[in-house]
């Protein structure tokens, strides 16, 4: 019985252009790290043909967009020439390094709860300080027996729309779902509010947008007054991602909203958009949105990771440093850095990210 022969490379047998179709059809950054571990020849094309960058733009599709172009700037050291001098080889390698290392992250299923980091400015308050958006990142109902919430300015029309903007915990994070809470009113404690009943000051629906500030934030406590109470800054920020029209019910509880896809932030800054009004208060005869919490489910991205706006043009540039003291020395080479981080442990080949493993 004739026996077959299983030592074909296929990406000898199919071709180039087949092979980078097939490898970009490969959905979990773990399976490219097994394909760059099978031998020499497969670490080199997967490598020469950016296939872990196509898989990132691919998952995050957000920043593949010319209006605010990624750059990668070369914070790893002085550029080693290959045995062949090729710098060529040596951006490739980089690049795949740091696509790698980005996916690895940015998929890690670990999920935290904290991504919002303090908030920026809201488009309106009506009484400022004591029903600032500052309220919103507090986890009780009630501080010192009075409700904690966010209140907006009056309006006539209903269809006047309001904006909460608040800084994320890192410059770059993966956000999964965000979380809103309209602010109940209880007729039980008249002397704090101003309408009996139970109203819920809600919106119609929710919107989400993610960018970066245009001009470095100095982010001090002056500034930071000044923000609150001016309620304004709103043209200073490249919007890199908008989500989706949500509809937000008229029910007091914590309401999940879950972006189609995880999304990256990059910048952080984090806006909400609250779309219509629903409740008119007696007194003035006004409509109102009020908003008690504000959550949001992500992770942030870690240190090697950092954004950098060069000028005003409405581009940024993506800094990356591997030798930042965060990053555990045994994690440098790629293949240990996207396994551990994906946690599936450590993969045949164990190769440093600047060796090629054996053919």
């Amino acid at each position: 019985m004739h026996r077959m022969d299983n030592r074909g490379d296929f990406l000898q047998l199919l071709g180039p252009y087949v092979s980078i179709e097939i490898l970009n059809h490969l959905d979990d950054p773990s399976d490219l790290v097994r394909a760059c571990s099978v031998s020499r020849s497969w670490h080199r094309f997967v490598i020469e043909n950016g296939t872990c960058k196509q898989l990132f733009l691919k998952r995050f599709p957000e920043i593949d967009n010319e209006a605010h172009i990624i750059e990668l700037n070369n914070m790893i050291g002085p550029t080693k020439l290959s045995s062949d001098n090729s710098t060529e080889w040596e951006r490739l390698k980089r690049d795949h390094r740091v696509y790698a290392f980005l996916l690895a992250q940015a998929l890690s299923p670990s999920i935290r709860t904290d991504c919002l980091s303090e908030p920026i400015s809201a488009s309106s308050t009506d009484n400022y300080p004591d029903e600032s958006i500052r309220n919103t990142l507090e986890p009780r109902d009630r501080v010192e027996g009075s409700p904690s919430y966010w209140s907006s300015g009056g309006e006539n029309d209903p269809n006047v729309p309001e904006t909460l903007t608040y800084k994320l915990v890192n410059n770059l994070c993966v956000v999964t779902e965000i979380r809103v809470q309209p602010f109940l009113e209880n007729s039980v404690y008249i002397s704090a509010y101003f309408q009996y009943g139970f109203p819920i000051y809600s919106s119609k629906a929710v919107r989400f947008r993610m960018g970066y500030p245009r001009r470095p934030l100095e982010f001090n406590n002056d500034i930071k007054d000044a923000l609150l109470a001016s309620h304004k800054w709103l043209d200073e920020i490249t919007w890199t991602y908008t989500s989706p029209e949500f509809p937000m019910a008229q029910e007091n509880c914590l309401q999940a909203f879950k972006l189609p896809e995880p999304v990256l932030g990059i910048g952080g800054i984090l806006q909400v958009e609250l779309l219509g009004r629903v409740q008119r208060q007696e007194m003035d005869e006004l409509y109102y949105i009020c908003v008690s919490h504000v959550q949001v489910l992500g992770r942030p991205l870690l240190q090697p990771f950092d954004i950098e706006v060069p000028d005003p043009s409405g581009s940024c540039a993506l800094n990356y440093n591997l030798k930042t003291e965060a990053i555990p020395s045994h994690m440098h080479g790629f293949t240990d850095i996207s396994m551990q981080l994906l946690g599936n442990g450590a993969v045949v080949a164990d190769h440093e990210s600047d060796e090629e493993p054996s053919a």
